[in-house]
Parts: C-alpha cells; structure tokens; sequence
C-alpha cells in the first residue's frame, strides 16, 4: 500500500533510469506528458508470453530469465503493478501453516531482502518483525504449532508474553491477551516497487515487457499451447502462463478449450491515517490480531490497518473487463467491526486522522491455498494466481517454483497442496465461488483446529447411499468435492456437541470411532468408499499391457483376476500415484486410485499414453459404488449373499472377481480393504447400490454389522504402518524410501518410469526413511493431540517431520508416521539414512512446543496381526488420502 502513493516517484526515477525499456513498452504513461508515436510492435512469436504485469507475473519473468529463458514476453492490459499488486499492504509474512507456503514466503522475504542491491530500484524493504497476537489458549496453541515449524527451519522465532508484547509495541492495549508470537525477521515492502524491481531485472536479462496490450484468448492445438491472440495482433508461443490475478479465472475461460481456473474476487479494505503527533517509528513490528480478524503496520509514520470480515462482499461474479483497478467505494458501515476492533487493540488512536479508507479486490480461492501448475488440459498452459491476500509474501517463492516447474519439468519442492489439478471441473462454477468465498474470507481470521470442513459448496458429490447413510447418523466431511463419511453417531448422543466437538485435544468423537475400530477387528463394519478415482484402460491388442508396464513400477502382467499394488513414478522415482490394479482380462485393466487423484491421474496417463485408437482409458469413478467390508465375518457375509465360497483357498487376498450380491449382477469383488484387514471392497454398478447395501446390512444382522467411516479406517491403517499418497507420499518419496522395494519390478530386467533413480538409491542408500513412531509419554485425556506437521527430533536434533498421526486403539497409543533425515551436524548436509541410525536414536515428537518420547519403529507390530496372513497383503499399503 505504501507503493501507492510512492509508485508514481518511483516510476518516474524508473523510467528514468532506464530508457532502453521505455522504448520498448508500448504505454503512453500518465506520468509522462510525451506520448509514444510508433508504440514497438509485438514480436510475431517468442518461448514464453506471460500475461499480467503484477507481482506473479514480473516474478515468473524473473526467474524464468535468471534460469536461462530469454525469449519471454510479458503483456499487461494496464501499467504495470497497477492492478491487485498496486493496492497490496506489503506485509512480508513467514508465519504460515502450510509447509510449502512457509517456504515461499521466506523465500520471498530473502529475495526482497537483496533486490534493491540487485536492480537499483527502490522497493522500501523495512525489516520490523511482526507480532501475532492471542486472545485464547487455542489461539496460543495455533501460533505455538506454526512457531514449531519456523524454529526448525531456523527462521527466529519465540512465543512470548502479552508484556513483552508492550516492549515491542508500546501502543498495543494487552489487556485480553494470553500470549503472542515474534517474528523479528518478517518485512515490510512496497509491493508496486518490488514489481518494478522484478520487471527491471527482467528486462536486463533480455524480457520483453509491453503495456497496453490485452490477450484475448489463448490457442490450443492438440492439447498443447501454440499461441496467444491479443488486441495489437497474434504471437506464436510454446508456453503461457496465467498471471492475471482476479481475471484469470475468465482468461481460462475464454478459448475453445477452458482452462479452470477456481477463484473469485471479493472486496478488501483496509485504512490509511495521517502520522500520529509523535510519528511512529518505520521499524515498528507489524501486528496481526486474528482474533479481532485485523492486521495494523506503520505507514508514513502513521498507521495502515486492514481485516478479514465475517461478512464478506464478493465482485466481478459476473465478469467485468476493467483494465486498471480504480479505488472501488468506501464503505465505513461494512468496515465498522474492523475499526472498533482496531480502536480496541490501539485505544490511543481515537483523536487521530484518518486520511483514506481503501476499497481494493482480493482473489480467493475454494480452500485458501494459492492456484500453480501446468492446465491439466492444455500443455505449456501454466498458471500462478488466486494468492488469498497473502500475493506479496508468496510472489518470490512461487515465482520461483514455477520457473522451475516450466524450466525443469517439475519444481524443487512438493508444491501438491498448491497444484491447479487438486480442483476439477466441479469447482469452477461461479455460483459455487461465489459462495465458498464469502465463507473462505472470514477463515483468514478463524482458528482452524484439525479436521475443520467447509461448510458452502457441500452435497456436491455424493454417493446414491448418501440419504440411507445420513438417516442413520452419519456426520460428513468433503473431499474433492465427494462427500465422505467421517463416523456415525449413535443414536441417543449429543448431536450438537459433536458438531462443534473443534479442539486441539481428545476430541468428542474419540469412543465413537472406537466402537467403530473394535467392530471392524472382531465383527464386521461397512465403510462406504464411492469416491475412490476409478480407470478402466483397455486395448484391442497388447498395448495396454506394454504401455502399463513402462508407467507402473510393480509388474502388472499377472494372471487374469489378480490385483497389483504399484506406485505411478515420476523420473526421480517420486510417487506420482499409488493405487491398486486389477487385471479384468488379458486386455483391460481396473485402477484405483486416491479420490484428490481424478485430474492429476487422468492428465499424467494421459501426456504419457501413446496416442492410439486401440488403446482406450475411460474414468468410471462415477458408474460404480465402492463398500468396503472390513472384519473377519466379512467371508460370511459375502459368502451367504453370493452363495459361493470366500474363504481364502477360493478367494486369496489381492483377487478380483465380478459375482452376483443378492439379486445384483457384475459386482466387482476385491479382496483387499486398505486397512490390512481381512476383507473386501464390492464395486457396485450404481444402480445396484442401495439393493447390495441392503442386503449386506441385512444379512450382517446376525454377525454383529455397522457402518463405520473415515476415522476409523485412518486409526486402522495407521497402526498397521500404511502410507497414503499425498499424506505420506508425494512425488518427492520414493518406494525405496518407505519399505516399498517388494512392490517394484527392479530384478525382472523391464524398464519403467523411474528406474534408473531407484537403481541408484538401491546402490547408494536413501536420504530419508519412512518411520513410524509410537509416543510414549503421552496422556491421550490431557496433553494435546499429534495430528501431522510436528518436528521430529532424534538425540535431541531436529530430524524430520511426522505426515500422518492418529490414535491406535489396539496400542492405546498415539502413533505417527513421518520422515527421518540424516543431516550432518557440522554442514547440515544430507547424509544416508542406515537402519541402524534410525534404531538407534531416542526420538521425541515436538507437538506445540512440547516434545513427547517417542519409539521408532521400521516395521509394524506383529502383535497386530491376529490372524495368519499371505505376507505380501500383510505389507500392502492402503493408498486413499484422507
């Protein structure tokens, strides 16, 4: 926001400075009284056109040409920096719960840091520090696990007292404070400067960058980019890329191929004041109130102060072609509840002047996480928008991340959670939008305890047991859209305890999924998983097989009814998927895959499948309902319903085989429940599914039946030691790196994606080891609960992070999964992790500041297993990421 009132100085010292890129633009400034008679044409083609000239697009352009890509253009249809970026607060903020959010923002912060050294433009980088404040132990809790993950990546941090607060902030009332957290190296930018920084840099390593100039729409061929079309003439490219902020939502939209792109733009204010009689400090720390949803920085010696409000007025829901953002209109009603929070946080500023209140869009997105990646539609389509208020702290790593997507094939780190293709088709309409965002901006400020679900947007997807299901007192979380049970509440209890059962600790669930876990041990329980991602590929020859076989890194020629745990592997060896196979016949297959994989898997298979007509993938996650009968009367359930034997001689574990259910027919009968469980999965024709449920329940009467849902499977697979994909694996984990090596064909001398890395890490050892961890001094009533993201510390050095947590009933213990590193503790540097490091270590799980004994472990109890089993579904992973 500063870069609003400097921007015009700067631009005219900018321009100034260099007068090579003002020949090159082809604007006609506002800041320049001689207009450009013969704006320069746009080239006829180029590697990269990047639309948007904000802080996305002026940082992709940078890193792209600081790695080597010189023949890039960057189109903006105003000036630059003058949309979203221009009215940005320039709060450079680290203190992010997602990991790869962390490490954009320090990132960014380190590149701010130097620009202005780099480029001669001056960006106002302030380094004041910020303070996050608590007004509740839960809030206190949040900021101590986010404090956690800072120290250990050794960015300063401290939790400290609502009296230190005063010492940092002498104008801060602490009055209803429980604590707050410092963050001394957090910054303060002029988020327009920094984007010029980033366009001058550019542009000397050889960028071309023309104003005033609109792309209307992209062009597609094949599925891959072949040019853009702007209003000043067509230029032939490989590669776009979206940064077009609010609308690039419509810009997706507008070729013959669309380009989803989920966000929408709400209104964002914040205020300006003329300086206080005693002008405040420049080096002054920033401060966040979540709990009054406000955030106050020094500006100019007086103050900027923004929020997130709980009523939030959403713009442009029907599209609206406006070049430059003006100031919308204030609205003192709409931003009352901000102000008296901020009158009330800083009682002193009643006598003070306020000089503007400005109204600004902001673009937000279905989960608050920002939008980048390649279209899973277009090749070369890349995309970097939807930054949730928080562009200017992300702009550096992000820019940088997807530099390298583009450079490299993939970037450096696991940017999965950000990635275009966790939404679908489904979450484009506007409508949806719409209303998930009125609810998304008020979250900014929430506290969000584990396991908290959307509320808008719900009942999108459901299975046809849906309504059966909810009558019986199912409680429902959302994934990809699909709703899925989390347990069902006994009748009699509480129902509106448990809604609101949102806490840090043993939550109110906990006996209920108990019951569940105990029946699916000794009776049997039915657990509906209809929103699995589900492909039929075949082909009128062998070329499903061989093609199968180069994308899958287990052997998939097996005999007819056989089913294959394999992991899809990037060339790094990284699992790209993990899912199970069945071979229906010689020729078809049947995937299975993690319900958040539909877009991502449909898109790999399909860029890798050689384009022939004989070879056919279908997705038929719709046509099918999945029911998953886990426990050991499972067998005589189905074996009554089909009249036919279940037993292990007739039916061995990893089979599959299509059976009649009662009266239904073509039911696909797997034996596996990714629990390591006995029992089965039925793939129901949809139109069969509420009969075969019947049946099922009606039948398992007698053996004791009852539905279960999510939380018990995530307990049982757990402390079975199984990992899923996007939990525990993602495409930087290798099988080598989680006991997987029994599930890859590396001995039968076939090549597969992949192989060559894992034949390395089979030759040198792996970096990092999958490790389960069971806490032992842990009061599961009183003492907070581990749930994923907490430090792991070996000997008292931080050694990795746990992934996935859940209590295990069979242990009465926590147990949590994650990653053991070997870091060096001179350099730091990344050592091999032995089996004998990992043993014999005394480990201890960080949650919330607090570290818990832990005992590692590299194999599962055997203690478990109470029944003799074939081995190799004894190690099956369940794959489904919860």
């Amino acid at each position: 926001a500063a870069g609003m009132f400097l921007r015009l100085l700067s631009d005219v010292q900018w321009r100034a400075a260099h007068p090579k890129w003002r020949r090159m633009t082809s604007s006609q400034r506002s800041t320049s009284t001689t207009a450009e008679p013969h704006p320069v044409s746009l080239p006829a083609q180029a590697q990269v056109v990047i639309c948007g000239g904000g802080i996305m697009g002026t940082s992709v352009a940078y890193h792209l040409s600081k790695m080597g890509w010189k023949d890039i253009v960057l189109l903006e249809q105003g000036r630059l920096a003058a949309g979203t970026t221009r009215f940005c607060a320039g709060i450079v903020s680290t203190a992010r719960p997602v990991s790869i959010e962390l490490k954009m923002a320090h990132y960014s912060n380190k590149l701010y840091q130097q620009l202005e050294q780099e480029t001669g433009v001056q960006t106002g980088y302030m380094k004041t520090g910020s303070i996050s404040l608590a007004q509740t132990q839960d809030r206190l809790i949040s900021l101590k696990r986010i404090a956690s993950s800072l120290n250990v990546m050794g960015i300063p941090c401290e939790i400290i007292s609502p009296k230190k607060v005063v010492q940092l902030h002498p104008l801060i009332n602490i009055h209803d404070l429980v604590g707050a957290m410092y963050v001394p190296e957090d910054a303060l930018v002029s988020s327009a400067n920094v984007s010029l920084a980033l366009a001058t840099a550019a542009s000397r390593n050889g960028v071309q960058i023309h104003e005033r100039t609109s792309v209307s729409h992209v062009t597609v061929q094949k599925g891959r980019v072949t040019g853009v079309e702007t209003d000043r003439g067509r230029i032939q490219c490989e590669y776009f890329v979206n940064c077009a902020g609010q609308w690039a939502y419509e810009l997706g939209h507008s070729g013959e191929e669309p380009v989803h792109i989920p966000l929408h733009a709400c209104e964002h204010f914040y205020l300006l004041t003329h300086p206080l009689q005693e002008p405040l400090s420049s080096s002054l720390p920033t401060v966040v109130d979540p709990d009054g949803r406000i955030y106050i920085r020094n500006w100019q010696g007086g103050i900027l102060s923004g929020g997130f409000e709980k009523n939030p007025k959403p713009l442009f829901t029907e599209g609206r072609n406006q070049l430059e953002i003006q100031n919308l209109q204030e609205d003192w009603d709409h931003f009352g509840p901000l102000l008296s929070a901020l009158l009330r946080r800083m009682p002193g500023l009643e006598a003070l002047q306020i000089m503007q209140l400005v109204n600004c869009p902001e673009s937000f997105t279905p989960d608050m996480r920002c939008i980048m990646g390649e279209s899973p539609t277009a090749r070369g389509y890349f995309v970097l928008a939807g930054m949730n208020s928080a562009g200017i702290s992300y702009a550096g790593g992000a820019g940088k991340y997807l530099a390298e997507w583009m450079v490299n094939g993939y970037p450096s780190e696991n940017v999965w959670p950000l990635d275009l293709k966790r939404f679908g088709t489904l979450q484009s309409s506007r409508t949806f939008l719409r209303h998930r965002v009125m609810e998304v901006m008020p979250l900014m400020c929430d506290l969000k305890v584990p396991r908290w679900d959307f509320q808008t947007g719900r009942q999108l997807r459901t299975s046809p047991l849906y309504d059966r299901l909810d009558a019986q007192g199912a409680r429902w979380m959302e994934k990809h859209g699909f709703e899925r049970v989390k347990y069902f509440v006994p009748p009699g209890k509480d129902l509106l305890d448990l809604d609101h059962s949102k806490t840090f600790y043993k939550p109110d669930w906990f006996d209920i999924v108990g019951s569940e876990v105990k029946c699916c041990k000794e009776a049997v329980c039915v657990i509906d998983m209809s929103s699995f991602t589900k492909f039929e590929i075949s082909s009128t020859g062998d070329q499903a097989l061989e093609s199968l076989q180069y994308l899958f890194s287990n052997d998939l020629d097996v005999p007819v009814g056989h089913v294959v745990h394999t992991g899809m592997l990037n060339e790094k060896g990284g699992y790209e998927n993990d899912c199970s196979i069945a071979r229906l016949s010689k020729r078809s297959f049947f995937m299975i895959s993690p319900t958040d994989q539909q877009v991502h898997c449909w898109a790999w298979l399909k860029n890798r499948l050689p384009d022939d007509s004989n070879l056919i993938m279908e997705d038929v996650t719709w046509k099918y309902t999945a029911l998953n009968l886990i426990g050991p009367r499972a067998v005589d359930v189905l074996s009554e319903l089909s009249y036919a034997p279940m037993t292990a001689e007739h039916f061995p574990s990893l089979f599959c085989k299509e059976m009649s259910v009662g009266y239904a027919n073509g039911i696909r009968v797997m034996s596996i429940t990714h629990t390591g469980e006995p029992g089965f999965v039925l793939y129901i024709p949809i139109e069969y599914a509420l009969h075969v449920y019947n049946e099922v329940m009606n039948m398992g009467q007698k053996y004791g039946i009852r539905n279960a849902g999510y939380y018990a499977l995530r307990s049982l697979r757990i402390e079975k030691f199984f990992a899923f994909w996007g939990q525990d694996l993602d495409a930087f984990t290798t099988p080598m790196e989680c006991g997987r090596e029994f599930q890859v064909k590396l001995e039968k001398g076939m090549q597969f994606l992949g192989q060559e890395a894992l034949l390395e890490q089979k030759q040198n050892g792996v970096y990092k080891r999958f490790t389960m961890f069971i806490l032992e001094d842990h009061d599961t009533d009183m003492d907070l609960w581990p749930w994923w993201g907490e430090p792991i510390f070996r000997n008292g050095r931080y050694v990795g992070k746990t992934t996935s947590s859940a209590y295990s009933y069979t242990l009465e213990r926590h147990v949590c999964l994650g990653f053991v590193h070997h870091f060096d503790e001179k350099t730091g540097e990344e050592l091999v992790v032995t089996t004998d490091f990992i043993n014999q270590g005394e480990y201890e799980i960080d949650i919330a500041g607090q570290r818990f004994q832990a005992k590692a472990k590299l194999y599962p109890f055997s203690s478990l297993f109470t029944q003799r089993r074939r081995k190799d579904e004894m190690e099956l992973s369940g794959y489904q990421r919860e």
